[in-house]
Parts: structure tokens; C-alpha cells; sequence
């Protein structure tokens, strides 16, 4: 007699923010009886990565090491179109799961649709309204929405526009956003383990009595123009001796082009290599407020109870907008320096920001997903 093996889940995602958002989903899916759950990276980046992998606990069953130098977008897709779909074809998973919106989510769901897997999409439901802001993740978004039979928006808002999209209402799971839950676990292991976060001790040393701003930035659509106006914005603000900047710096080149020339001699600003997750939580603890063009930083910043300007002319993250924890503020120069003046000079504005709710997740967005992904196989 064969006994049938229990449903087969794999997990793809190839990014640090999609390892970030997805470790918790992991551990809950590997507790869940009658799944066995496997995960595929696709190492789109492959350093930053492996440092969520590790602090995460997470370790591969499948490692597709697709990162190449200045590979163009539409190379990357054909690379990971090929190399995943060969491991549908092996692995023969009963459900696919993917995360947010980068090129291994968009191409990892149409793999599957080309095998009829059926998918799962976690952080689903983001907008901003312009295909080009944020460039190109709001078209993976999309795409992506429109071959998942799951998917898991982290807040009402993002139920709200896959419904108005015609998605199927049944289908739509608001859970939350499981980058809370991978915030409060990262957080707690820092305080039982300070030696995970300890490489910022002499940064924090040496800004001490000052209000640290934390600034990161990498969007494709701030090359050129924009990157140039945020740098000049960040120099003007460290102009301020009561200040310090805590600058990591993307891996891109292009971002390290833009800051180097006009903030690289500065003493108060420390342009310092990208963080590994608990040492950029720590930085967040640290932070008095916080520049950023990240998506995710949206989310885990308010979390924190630090205000954040967000350094884009659109955001599919609205919901922090309207909560009153962000505010959009483009890559204006003058505007950027405004508004960061203003929370630093006005205490009850300050205070307003960092006190708002935060609409991103209570921190048990990760079992919500495993349950329901448990009850659909």
C-alpha cells in the first residue's frame, strides 16, 4: 500500500528583503503537519542574502547562484525563467510561494503558471498607480496578481486594490506583513545576544549626543537626477552639528557614485557597507528619524516608532502615508531638507510621527500564511 506523500511547498525568493519577509513564513510552514516544505534561493543577491539565510536559520535545498555583474533586467528574467522552471520540473512542488515584487517573484509565479503550480503570494496587493514608479516592481506586482490563486495582502488597503482589480474576493487573505514578524524575532535575539549587533558600538560611541538620521537608498528610478538631489539634501542637513547621517550604501555602483563626491569627507556622516538584518534593526533603534527609498524600510521603521520620509514620488505603501508614520517627500532637495529640519526642530511633530499606529502587522503574519496555505492543498 503507498501512503501518499504530504503536499509539497516550495518557497522562492532570491533578495534580502524577500529572505527578510520570508524566514518567519519558513519556520511556520516547516511546523505545519502535512507539508514539506523546501526552498529555493535564487541568489539575486547573493551577499545580502546569505546574511538573512544565516540570522534567519534558513538553509536552502536549492541554491541557483544567479547573480552576474551589470546583468540587464531582461537577461536576468531569461536566466530565471530557464534555471526555475528546470526546478519545477524536478521538484514537482504542489504549491509555489513567492514573495513582493522583484524579478524572481514576477518570473518564479509564471514559471509555474507555464506548469499549472498553483501560487502563492505573499505581500500581495501593493500599488502605487504608475508602472514606472516603483520601476520595475510594480509590473512584477501585477503580473504576479494575475496568476496567483493566493494571495496574502498585508493590509486592507492592499485587499482592496487586488478586489478592484477583479481578483477573486475568496482568494484574498489579509494577514498582515511578515516583515513585523522577522523585525520582533530579529529584535529579541539582538537583546539576548548583543554580539549580533555589536559592529556598531563605535559608531554609536562616536555620534553620541547627536540625532542620528538614517539614510538608505538604491531605487532605480532616483539614478541620475534624483540620487544627485538626495545626496545634496543629505549634505545640507549634516550641516547641522547637532546631526549624524548613518549611511548604508547600497551595492549598486551608481549609488556610491552619486554620494562619494559630496559626501564622502564629511565627519558626521558615516557612508558604511550595507548592514547585515540585526545590525540595520539595531541602526533603526539608534535612528532619531529616517531617510529612505526603500519599500520595506516603510514598514519596519514605524514599527520602531520612527518617522520616516520616504525620498519617491509615488509609494505603494499608502498606508503608512495615511497612518501619518510617513510622509512622502520625493527627491525634492528643498523639500527633503524642510521636512527633515521641521522634525527635528518640532518636537510634537516628531511626536506625532512616531507615535502613529502602525498598519503593517502584529508580528504573527507568518502562521496566518501557513494555516491558510495548509488548508488550501
Amino acid at each position: 500500500m503507498t501512503t501518499a506523500r504530504p503536499a509539497r511547498i516550495l518557497l522562492v525568493f532570491g533578495t534580502r528583503p524577500e529572505a527578510i519577509k520570508m524566514f518567519p513564513i519558513v519556520h511556520a510552514l516547516k511546523a505545519t503537519p502535512g507539508l514539506e516544505t523546501l526552498i529555493c534561493v535564487t541568489a539575486q543577491h547573493r551577499g545580502l542574502l546569505d546574511q538573512v539565510l544565516s540570522i534567519g536559520n534558513v538553509v536552502p535545498d536549492i541554491d541557483l547562484d544567479i547573480m552576474a555583474p551589470d546583468q540587464s533586467l531582461d537577461q536576468l528574467t531569461a536566466r530565471l525563467l530557464t534555471k526555475l522552471g528546470r526546478v519545477y520540473d524536478e521538484v514537482k512542488p504542489d504549491r509555489v510561494v513567492v514573495q513582493g515584487d522583484t524579478a524572481t517573484a514576477m518570473v518564479g509565479a509564471l514559471a509555474a503558471y507555464y506548469r499549472k503550480i498553483p501560487v502563492g503570494h505573499v505581500e500581495a496587493g501593493l500599488r502605487s498607480g504608475d508602472i514606472h514608479h516603483p520601476w520595475p516592481e510594480e509590473v512584477n506586482r501585477r503580473i504576479v496578481a494575475t496568476i496567483a490563486d493566493l494571495h496574502f495582502a498585508p493590509t486592507d488597503t492592499a485587499a482592496a486594490a487586488l478586489i478592484a482589480e477583479r481578483i477573486d474576493p475568496a482568494t484574498v487573505h489579509m494577514t498582515g506583513n511578515s516583515v513585523i514578524d522577522a523585525l520582533h524575532a530579529t529584535r529579541a535575539r539582538i537583546a539576548a545576544e548583543p554580539a549580533l549587533a555589536a559592529s556598531l558600538d563605535a559608531l554609536a560611541e562616536r555620534f553620541a549626543g547627536k540625532r542620528i538620521i538614517a539614510v538608505t537608498t538604491h531605487r532605480r528610478e532616483n539614478f541620475g537626477g534624483g540620487m544627485d538631489a538626495i545626496a545634496r539634501a543629505v549634505a545640507r542637513i549634516a550641516d547641522r552639528p547637532d546631526v549624524a547621517i548613518v549611511f548604508p550604501v547600497h551595492p549598486n555602483p551608481a549609488v556610491r557614485r552619486a554620494m562619494d563626491p559630496i559626501l564622502g569627507a564629511r565627519d558626521n556622516v558615516a557612508m558604511i557597507d550595507p548592514l547585515d538584518y540585526p545590525h540595520f534593526v539595531r541602526l533603526l533603534g539608534l535612528a532619531d528619524l529616517v531617510l529612505t527609498d526603500s519599500g520595506g524600510v516603510q514598514e519596519e521603521a514605524p514599527a520602531l516608532g520612527k518617522p520616516v520620509l520616504v525620498m519617491r514620488e509615488t509609494t505603494e505603501r499608502p498606508e503608512g502615508i495615511t497612518a501619518g508614520t510617513a510622509r512622502l517627500v520625493g527627491t525634492d532637495e528643498d523639500r527633503i531638507v524642510t521636512e527633515t529640519l521641521r522634525l527635528l526642530d518640532d518636537p510634537a511633530a516628531h511626536a506625532a510621527m512616531a507615535q502613529a499606529h502602525n498598519p503593517f502587522g502584529d508580528g504573527h503574519t507568518a502562521p496566518r500564511i501557513a494555516r491558510i496555505i495548509a488548508d488550501a492543498v
